[in-house]
């Protein structure tokens, strides 16, 4: 009877399955908006016709790449996964994606994105669309568009009036990859013939020179964003602005516009030549439906799902059929973006090319806000360069670290159950051991897997070196490059002694300011005769519930240089308004600002609740004796605040020390880092620049010993405190 229930229950369990059908595919993404929508669609009619259902999974693009080196390799990654092709050779030096296979065919795509694919004469990935740069014109202020540079600086001052907001021309000038076709436009090269990244060319120089000549003259805004664009083009604000096919989706539907190639550049007759970027579908090397996953990805490029997402998605597709269909051959979007990208330069796909962009992103920096010249910010990128891609160290032999390990493990163990007595058991030591440890498990447990195996691992990779997914073992060497200042001096932002100064500085300037303020205000809101004291505290912890990442976006947008409220308000009292993050000062005053306005209400609410338990005949007592009130506050109220006030300063240090957050969004490390902290800084490191995870793990754990350091000098000054 029990195997003729047991059979059963095999045949319903095996009948349920095969009613399921196949095992659904995994497909990452980091599309947004109607690019997401498109791609529900594709991948809902490669269900309706294969039977094989698809789980998408989007993610934020700044942590795709990284997501994807570290899941994949563990089996935990996606079976399709839609990337651009700059990032293939990093992808299968690491062995993440499979070469295409079955019925591939070269013809069904356009020529340079199938070469753009090719890694040793493979091709890895099915081409979906193209992305590139083209310029938008409002067709109610600019009639005709500029066809040359000449033409461009002409029309440029007619359509611009800064005082009112209006500007010829907007892009996000900060970002390389929107500078990339004034590089080439004037002739210059990012590559030297070894194929190493080069800056300190002519080409650079000239290209530099002539869009600080364009913000110089107000003829495009400053510190531009992504949304600063789109605001100012749907306002009218923006006669012209260069941006991608996705930006199409972002347009208000009252703007009447075109879209144009890049003009030429009017002294080399060089068109400007934006980066050619090609969107695939990558099958990842690990999946295990391979048949189906490379069936998916072929899907998605060619005939209906191509379709759509050109139709829905507003991309410009690689499937060479896809022009033929009325949907897209009168789309004037496609095929403006599809003559725009015939002068684009593909985007190289090899190693070096990931490694620009930070050096390019620090020189575009310096000469927008000033802070270095033209013909002098192609040797400022070169030594960043080398300072942020260094060497790999030499190898070291890791039999006399894992015999240290054992070593320190046995004699933990060792002094765990040692004996305080001769011949006392263990039992007789520790009589309720089993009880406690029920009690404890469940705290132990947390503790083990959120810090205990975290920081194990984090102090063994950092005696690792990581590049393109290869992890060697280099002992201390990681240290010794952080502490010895290899490659840079210790006086500039790479270094770690630089970092720890501006670190500590940061700490101690917003303690300082925390506690003052804070136990300002409690002071004020502790008098009984305060009307509306109630509403008073309540509006004065808003910050503090306030989200910190909220709080520092909308203070990043306040101190924009020409669109912030701050100075608009100087601006309105007559004074010049400030650049705020082209200084160490006056960025460093920005964080500061940003992280008070957050940090005080706590430490008024400790404040408050402390001054409340003080006696009132303790300054009854005082005012019979005729003590002023600075006395009062002297031997009454500051001493008995000490017990509370210790452990939130304490506290709060610790706090500030980490605060990611707003070093990241606020000032973002400029100007060129100076305004980094130590957990920015790794962040930078394992993030980045090229991943160099050991490098910044090393960094992690010298993070905590200063703050272990710290922890052991509180721990101190608490006795001593106790003991007073």
């Amino acid at each position: 009877m029990r195997r003729l229930c047991a059979l059963v229950l095999l045949a319903a369990a095996w009948c349920a399955h095969a009613a399921e059908g196949p095992a659904p595919l995994k497909l990452w993404h980091a599309y947004r908006g109607g690019e997401e929508t498109a791609l529900l669609e594709a991948t809902n009619l490669f269900t309706k016709e294969t039977g094989v259902r698809v789980d998408l999974l989007a993610l934020p693009y700044d942590a795709y790449g990284a997501k994807l080196t570290n899941a994949i390799p563990h089996g935990a990654g996606p079976d399709v996964f839609i990337f651009n092709h700059e990032r293939l050779r990093n992808f299968h030096s690491q062995n993440l994606v499979a070469p295409t296979t079955g019925p591939f065919q070269r013809a069904d795509y356009f020529a340079n994105t199938v070469e753009a694919l090719e890694v040793d004469g493979q091709v890895f990935g099915y081409p979906m669309s193209l992305k590139s740069l083209a310029l938008y014109v409002n067709t109610k202020l600019v009639p005709r568009p500029p066809a040359t540079t000449a033409e461009l600086l002409a029309l440029l001052p007619t359509l611009s009036n800064p005082a009112e907001g209006r500007f010829g021309l907007a892009y996000e000038s900060g970002d390389f990859y929107f500078h990339a076709p004034f590089l080439f436009g004037f002739d210059g090269k990012l590559f030297d013939e070894a194929g190493k990244a080069s800056f300190d060319t002519p080409g650079m120089a000239r290209s530099l020179a002539f869009v600080k000549k364009l913000q110089d003259e107000k003829l495009m805004p400053q510190e531009v964003s992504g949304a600063l664009v789109k605001t100012l083009f749907n306002d009218g604000r923006a006669a012209m602005i260069i941006s991608g096919p996705w930006f199409a989706g972002e347009i208000a539907p009252s703007v009447s516009y075109r879209v144009v190639a890049l003009p030429t550049v009017s002294e080399t007759g060089t068109p400007l030549r934006p980066f050619l970027g090609v969107e695939a579908a990558f099958v990842s090397a690990r999946t295990e439906q391979a048949p189906r996953a490379h069936q998916l990805a072929r899907f998605l490029s060619l005939g209906e799902a191509s379709r759509v997402r050109t139709t829905v998605g507003r991309q410009i597709p690689a499937d060479v059929q896809a022009y033929q269909l009325q949907a897209v051959k009168h789309d004037t979007l496609i095929s403006s973006f599809r003559e725009a990208a015939v002068n684009a330069t593909p985007m190289p796909n090899t190693l070096e090319m990931a490694r620009v962009w930070e050096p390019m992103k620090l020189t575009l920096r310096a000469v927008l806000q000033g802070g270095a010249q033209p013909e002098d910010a192609g040797a400022l990128a070169d030594r960043r360069y080398r300072a942020l891609h260094r060497e790999r160290p030499p190898e070291a032999n890791p039999v006399p670290w894992l015999g240290l390990a054992g070593v320190m493990a046995l004699g933990g163990t060792a002094w765990v159950l040692r004996r305080p007595a001769p011949g006392m058991t263990f039992r007789q030591r520790y009589p309720d051991v089993a009880r406690a440890a029920r009690y404890v498990a469940p705290a132990a447990v947390g503790l083990l897997v959120l810090v205990f195996i975290p920081f194990s691992v984090g102090l063994g990779l950092s005696l690792f070196h990581h590049d393109a997914g290869q992890y060697t073992f280099v002992g201390l060497a990681n240290f010794v490059d952080i502490l010895a200042s290899r490659g840079y001096s210790i006086t500039e932002p790479l270094s770690f002694y630089f970092t720890l100064v501006v670190t500590l500085l940061w700490a101690a300037v917003n303690v300082v300011l925390h506690v003052s303020i804070g136990l300002g205000l409690a002071l004020l809101l502790k008098d009984p005769l305060l009307k509306l004291r109630g509403v008073y505290r309540v509006l004065l912890i808003i910050p503090w519930a306030v989200p910190n990442y909220i709080t520092a976006l909308m203070w990043k947008g306040m101190f924009h240089q020409q669109f912030g409220a701050i100075n608009g308000l100087l601006v309105a009292l007559g004074l010049e308004p400030v650049s705020w993050f082209t200084r160490f000062s006056t960025a460093f005053a920005a964080n500061v600002a940003t992280n008070t306005w957050l940090g005080f209400p706590f430490m008024m609410v400790v404040a408050l609740g402390a001054l409340q338990s003080i006696p009132p005949e303790l300054y009854e007592a005082a005012e019979v004796d005729g003590a002023s009130r600075w006395t009062q506050f002297r031997h009454i109220t500051l001493p008995l605040l000490k017990p509370a006030m210790l452990p939130a300063v304490i506290l709060g240090s610790v706090w500030t020390f980490n605060m990611f957050n707003i070093i990241y969004l606020v000032s973002g490390g400029e100007p060129g880092g100076a305004t980094d902290i130590l957990v920015s800084e790794a962040f930078r490191w394992a993030f980045q620049r090229n991943e160099q995870y050991g490098f910044a793990a090393a960094y992690s754990v010298l993070i905590f010993v200063v703050l272990l350091g710290w922890s052991v000098f509180t721990k101190r000054m608490m006795r001593t405190e106790e003991a007073a």
